[in-house]
């Protein structure tokens, strides 16, 4: 690997390349094997959050906004990850994998930076919601007597097809944004003593130095969380883990 410095008091950034995504995935479900409970514990609060906004929408009688939600609801993800981080974290490090330590470290981060990064990536997902709905009563205002939940035929029409491609283009920007600011600066706040804002700058600068691999690596991502969640939430059992303890690897190998 080529190196980069992004500035004497900045983290030295790596050039990341495909072959560090390949090994990032095989290290990360190295991790999961090796701790499969704590993982299967973190997936759950993530698949229990997506069971109840379901459960919430759907008796509201709101099932299309179920869609939209879920859409957003990986927003969420590198905030929930964290626990993923500190199982790879005592896993490289040699430390115990105890149930206490790994929760106590998890729960001092409540007195750190990490919290403040859990508002810009809610802030963002909130912002998700209120852009879906804009866009939604933008094309299919005129549609507001029709039923959405039960006559899905709306959204064949002009209208809704103009609505479906300009609502995923702003989701994928969106998207994008924040991936920018959070793939390495979450493992970075757990890991190292830094602001939250020190950490997106440097977690944006990974991204704009190796572009076309992280594009594939946030394409990959957003692939896997999608058969994860099709699966009514429970492919993310598996997911989850992986792509947790993977992004903690592809963090070590992005930042000297």
């Amino acid at each position: 690997m080529q190196t980069e410095p992004v500035g004497p008091a900045a983290p030295e950034i790596m050039i990341v390349e495909f072959s560090d995504i390949r090994a990032a995935l095989a290290d990360g479900w190295r991790d999961f094997r090796r701790a499969p409970m704590l993982g299967l514990f973190f997936a759950a609060v993530y698949v229990a959050g997506g069971w109840l906004i379901t459960w919430a929408m759907t008796a509201q009688g709101q099932l299309w906004w179920t869609l939209i939600a879920g859409a957003g609801f990986p927003i969420l993800g590198p905030f929930i990850a964290c626990g993923f981080y500190e199982i790879s974290r005592r896993l490289e490090a040699g430390e115990p994998l105890d149930w206490p330590g790994v929760l106590g470290v998890i729960f001092r981060q409540k007195d750190r930076q990490i919290p403040s990064m859990a508002v810009v990536v809610v802030v963002f997902f909130l912002f998700w919601n209120f852009l879906a709905h804009m866009i939604f009563a933008l094309f299919l205002g005129r549609a507001t007597l029709t039923n959405i939940t039960s006559s899905f035929e709306v959204f064949a029409t002009p209208e809704g097809i103009a609505m479906i491609v300009v609502g995923t283009a702003v989701g994928a920007v969106f998207a994008g944004v924040l991936f920018a600011l959070t793939v390495v600066s979450l493992p970075m706040l757990l890991d190292r003593e830094v602001d939250f804002i020190t950490a997106m700058i440097t977690s944006f600068s990974v991204v704009t130095h190796s572009p076309v691999v992280m594009l594939v690596w946030a394409a990959l991502i957003a692939s896997l969380l999608f058969v994860g969640m099709a699966t009514a939430f429970l492919g993310l059992f598996v997911v989850l883990p992986l792509l947790g303890h993977a992004s903690w690897h592809l963090y070590r190998r992005a930042l000297a």
